[in-house]
This record gives C-alpha cells, structure tokens and sequence, in this order.
C-alpha cells in the first residue's frame, strides 16, 4: 500500500505495529522479509520515487577533512536510496573482519562472521547475485580457465566478488512493496524529530515533515532508523529535545567512527609474458565474478595491517580512467547518469572479445579498510535544511595505519609476485617512501558510509548493541551499514542486508512472544 504523505491532512497520525525510516537497500529488505505477516508495517521515504532536486538538497552538508564527494551526490533520496547508482560490487565479509585485532584500536564486532551466515544467502538473492559460492575451487570447477596467479595462499590469497546486475530497488521492488497488503509505505514522510518518553527509554512517536508544508506523528512498537550512516547519525544527534547530546549519545558515540574504504591506483604489475588474467578481469565474457588478492588473516597480525584487497586492470585501459574523485559530480542527477553509462558500457564489454586480450601490464587498485577512528564523525552544523533539520558536518580523518598497511600490502605482494617468477611490482611514486604519511590529491573513496552507531559489547563502546538495539532504548534499533563496528575490505551492500536480516528475524521473535 503507497501513500503520498502531502496529501494527507496536515498532523494526521500514522500507527503501526513496525516503523522502518529509510527506503533504501536496508529498509526495503526488511519492509519484504515482513510481506504476508500478520503485522501492520510503516515504511517511511523521506523522497518520491523519481530524483528529485529539492529533495536532494535535504542531504547537502559540509565536508571539512580528507578532500570528499558532495554529500548532496553520493546518496540519492527517494525510494530505493543510493542502490540508484551502486555499482553491484559484492563480497561478503571475512572472519577477521568481525575479531578483535590488537593492533587495530577499537576493533572487534560483538557478533561473529557465523551470526551472519544464515542471513547472508537470502541476502545473497535480494541482491540477485548468483550462488552462495565464494570460494574459488568452486568457480574454477565451472571455469577451468579461471586460473589464479601462482602465489603462496598461505601469504596472499584470491577474494572472490560476484556482481549485482546491479539490483535497482526503486524498480525492482516497488510493486512488491506497494502491494503488499501490510506494508504501509509513506513516500515524501522525512523524520525529522524522535521523541521518546520521560524517562527516555522507549521511543513514542517520530516526527516527519515534507516540502508541502505537512507535519504528520508516527507511532509504533518498534522503530528501526534505516536511513545511512550519515543519517541515522544526524537523525540521532538532531532528537535532542529530551537528551541534549542526542539520543542514544550519553557517552558521545553517535556520529563517531565514521569509516569509508580507501579506493587508490597505487602500482603497477608487470608480467614476463603476455596473459589476460581471466580471473581478476571485470566481467569477463558475462561471468559476474572474478578475483581480487588480499593478504591472508595470519599475514594481517604478523604485520599488525589493515584488511585490503589489490584489483587488477589492463594499464593500457586503467591509465585512460581519471581518479573517481575528479570524476564525481557534484549533483545526484548527474551521478545517476554516470552509474547508467558505466552498466552500459560493462555489459557491452561483456558481450565483446575485449577483455579477452592480453597485456603484459596492469594496474594495480586498492580498497583498504579504514581503521575505527573516533576523530572521523558525522556533526551537526548550525545551518539548517528546508524542513528545519541541521545540516551535517563530514570530517572524514585517517590515520598512519592506513597508509602504512597500504604500502606493506604492496611490499608483500611484490615479494611474492617475484619469489614466484611470475613478474615484477612497481610502486606508484606516493607509496615509495616508508616515513611519508600524506596522501594523493586521487585519493578516493567507495561512497561505502560505515561506522556512526557502531556496535559494541557496552554503551562505552558502541551505541547498538549485538541485535542493533540502541542502548538505553528499549524499542530503537539502527539498520544498515551504521552498525558496523570496523569496515573490513568489501562493499557494505551484502554485509548490511545480511545484518538487516538478522535484526528483522530478531523482532519477529519478539512480537511473536
């Protein structure tokens, strides 16, 4: 069921017995792991389901750190959120990622990698990517002629990726949501207020507000903020009417720790002979997978690194590519219109002989996790948007670790690379020096908005804890990529909508008690 809430009678309330915000990959998830059940759900879009200029406008702020993307362009505001111009890149998480690492400050999930696997292939089919296979013996059976480069797999190892269509919510799954009898979805409905009771442990109604001037009340038994990680937070920090530091920020949390993955050329690989490398080329021929090299858990702690991962593209392609952060446009419209093209021009790739040629020289590209950084946050600014909601003030901080754990993966892998005779590492000239911490004007990042309202095993060190539940709330959970406690080296978009999953069966257990 749809309602445009500007065309409702202005103050009218709204009660169900779930109230997801957020319209994006994480809230439409759960919104169809609850189709057919016998509860009533509100669904909440701030946006329509087309772009919308003023809307974006809502999500413009300041960015005052690292050099970043318009705030405004790297989320997309309307039904189906940002998977509007995602990429599909996904793998799922490793074991690692979820442990506590001594060398990683504040590092450790309070849930495991094996929480998550039940969840990961339902997520898996939401995403409409193929099996639930990531390992590589699996594809090689199917493709024999996926051959790996011959490194030693107890030093660097081959991460298998598969790749989305890329699964575009805002039409993928708009009818199901529409017409599913209890799922109540409200489009122009932007939260703006959440107000909780005197004693500030449950959450009794939520304020949401449009540009026609309407203000509605939604009330429920639970509440799951689902928006992104920039949001929630802002969401959070703006409800502080009854907590002056902000919902769920007793121990100044929310907003903290905001972590994207690194996205950088750093060198190049040069082979003896020439080869096409089937297995690390994007799309190769149709198939949606391929491989990237990561250093192996034991080499991570040996060398007290960061998680990463090396991907590989013909040079004679790569060098052609501006670094995405001089390509990013500052409007949405125009960010929408880049991801088309890009799915364009791959699926015609794909249908060529062109990624069948042979080099003797590739590119090299890192994603490397960033490590939990409370200096990296999300704040409010003094300025307000249209519907009265402070802006947000991005302060995007790294750390040495990061650049250090870059440069040691490339030293690994050009070890390794040589000890097998399979050709030579070059590095790019900002990683050459071993004392020089600063980074390149290309330094990028994935749009990947992590971090926020991580989970923790207490409220001193997280704001959610192991089930998604604010602490010190009874009935505010935080859905998405915000939970997250570290950023490991893969796209969120698996991760979150397994982690979403498993919150959505959580509840349901609990209103089925």
């Amino acid at each position: 069921m749809h309602i445009d809430a500007r065309r409702l009678e202005n103050h009218s309330l709204i009660e169900g017995d779930l109230c997801i915000v957020g319209a994006g990959a994480a809230g439409i998830s759960i919104a169809l792991d609850w189709i057919n059940t016998p509860f009533k759900v509100i669904l909440l879009e701030g946006g329509g389901f087309e772009l919308d200029p003023a809307m974006q406008d809502l999500y413009a702020g300041k960015s005052i750190g690292q050099k970043y993307y318009s705030l405004e362009a790297v989320r997309l505001h309307y039904f189906g959120g940002t998977t509007g111009h995602w990429a599909g890149y996904c793998s799922t998480y490793d074991d690692i990622d979820f442990e506590k690492r001594d060398w990683v400050p504040r590092s450790g999930w309070p849930i495991t990698k094996e929480d998550l696997e039940p969840y990961y292939p339902k997520a898996q089919q939401i995403l409409e990517l193929g099996p639930y296979e990531y390992d590589l013996a699996y594809w090689q059976k199917k493709y024999p002629e996926l051959v790996p480069l011959p490194l030693d797999n107890q030093v660097i190892w081959n991460k298998i990726w598969q790749f989305s269509p890329p699964t575009r919510f805002n039409t993928r799954y708009r009818s199901a949501i529409v017409n599913a009898k209890n799922i109540h979805l409200y489009t122009y409905a932007d939260a703006t207020n959440i107000e909780a009771d005197d004693t500030v442990r449950t959450i009794r109604q939520i304020t949401v507000k449009n540009l026609a001037g309407k203000e509605h009340t939604v009330k429920a038994k639970y509440f799951i903020l689902a928006c992104c990680a920039l949001q929630n937070a802002r969401l959070l920090l703006a409800s502080n009417q009854q907590a002056p530091k902000g919902l769920g920020n007793d121990h100044d949390l929310v907003g903290r720790h905001f972590m994207e993955h690194l996205e950088v050329k750093s060198g190049l690989l040069q082979l003896p002979v020439k080869s096409s490398l089937r297995l690390y080329m994007l799309n190769f021929m149709g198939l949606r997978m391929r491989a990237e090299l990561s250093t192996t858990a034991e080499i991570q702690k040996k060398y007290q690194i960061l998680n990463g991962t090396v991907s590989l593209s013909p040079e004679l392609v790569a060098s052609r590519e501006k670094p995405m952060i001089e390509l990013f446009p500052k409007k949405a419209a125009q960010s929408v219109e880049m991801a088309s093209s890009f799915v364009k021009e791959l699926r015609a790739e794909s249908k060529s002989k062109a990624n069948e040629k042979q080099y003797t020289s590739f590119e090299l590209f890192t994603r490397m996790e960033q490590s939990p950084n409370p200096n990296s946050r999300v704040t409010l600014d003094t300025v307000k948007d249209a519907l009265g909601m402070p802006r947000i003030i991005l302060d995007w901080q790294l750390t040495e670790q990061e650049k250090r754990s870059i440069r040691q993966l490339y030293l690994i892998l050009g070890q390794q690379i040589g000890v097998s005779g399979s050709g030579r590492v070059q590095l790019m000239e900002w990683l050459r020096k071993g004392d020089d911490y600063s980074w390149p004007d290309f330094l990028g990042g994935g749009w990947h908005h992590m971090g926020t309202t991580r989970m923790g095993e207490n409220p001193q060190t997280g704001v959610v804890d192991q089930n998604c539940r604010v602490f010190g709330i009874d009935n505010l959970f935080m859905g998405g990529s915000s939970c997250f406690s570290t950023a490991g080296s893969a796209n969120p978009t698996l991760t979150l909508t397994a982690l979403v999953l498993r919150l959505s069966d959580f509840l349901k257990h609990k209103f089925l008690k």
